[in-house]
């Protein structure tokens, strides 16, 4: 079962944000976007539960 996850973050967390994320989960590529203050990201991933059970 697929689902969305959507953060707000500063900048410079993104990529810290996104390969944690990618440790526990199977997800697809982070999509970025400013938020509308300009002054943070919105990352957009879609995810999938991890089969636990290799």
């Amino acid at each position: 079962m697929t689902f969305d996850i959507r953060i707000i973050c500063d900048h410079d967390d993104a990529d810290r944000i996104t390969a944690a994320l990618a440790q526990v989960l199977t997800t697809g590529p982070a999509r970025t976007y400013p938020t509308r203050d300009g002054m943070r990201t919105r990352l957009y991933i879609t995810a999938d539960h991890r089969d636990t059970d290799q």
